[in-house]
């Protein structure tokens, strides 16, 4: 039983993709903290040549809230966002396409943040036909008081996990005898180089899976998941 972990986003990077297609189970963090200068609710796309932000605004919370007892802002203008994803990618190859997709995860009408999060997550995944099971976090009965490695494990473990895979990340924080010595093999995710067609500009680099969809067809997405390579260093 291979498993992945992550933390919910919107509109993430490829590679958060490719973990999710690689794995059996796929776990997402509702319990966890908001960081304001995280990914979990912004990320960037192509403007003009040059990666800006798009962002879903956080209403005022204590610093302590997780993710699933963060609100959207009540001042959240979608029909702006849309607007902004609209004037940057309508001469996009598969703009027609995409650009519902994106709509319909802007214009979820949910204003807890995890809620809202986990909508976009799922439409793409369906988009992109992945079967992998998706389990919240606290739907696991574990301690939920345990927090980093010791968290994971506990997580591997009620799923009967032999295999963990995280991104690249990850090698600063894991270390693998700690997984052996739960019988766990512990993998991670390095993706491959991919360069594909924008616009006439030069490449702009780790932007949202917004922008790869945009330009990229549905079959070359889907292969794209697997354009990655496992390592234990």
């Amino acid at each position: 039983m291979k498993i992945g972990i992550m933390q919910p986003y919107f509109w993430p990077y490829l590679g958060y993709f490719q973990l999710l297609h690689a794995v059996d189970q796929y776990v997402i963090y509702d319990q966890i903290k908001y960081t304001k200068k995280g990914w979990i609710n912004r990320n960037r796309y192509l403007c003009n040549g040059q990666a800006k932000y798009f962002t879903i605004p956080i209403a005022k919370g204590a610093d302590q809230l997780d993710v699933c007892e963060r609100k959207i802002a009540a001042h959240f203008e979608r029909k702006k966002l849309k607007s902004q994803i609209q004037a940057a990618y309508c001469k996009a190859p598969y703009f027609q396409e995409i650009f519902p997709l994106f709509c319909s995860c802007a214009d979820y009408t949910e204003e807890n943040l995890f809620q809202f999060l986990f909508y976009s997550v799922k439409k793409i995944v369906s988009y992109l036909e992945i079967d992998t099971k998706i389990i919240v976090s606290s739907s696991l009965q574990i301690g939920h008081e345990v927090h980093g490695k010791d968290k994971v494990l506990a997580i591997c473990r009620k799923l009967q996990a032999d295999t963990y895979i995280n991104p690249e990340g990850g090698k600063v924080l894991y270390q693998k005898q700690d997984f052996a010595q739960e019988g766990i093999q512990l993998y991670f995710l390095e993706m491959q180089e991919l360069i594909y067609p924008q616009f006439n500009g030069t490449f702009v680099e780790n932007l949202s899976i917004l922008d790869v969809l945009m330009f990229c067809s549905k079959k070359e997405v889907i292969r794209m998941l697997e354009q990655y390579r496992l390592t234990q260093e």
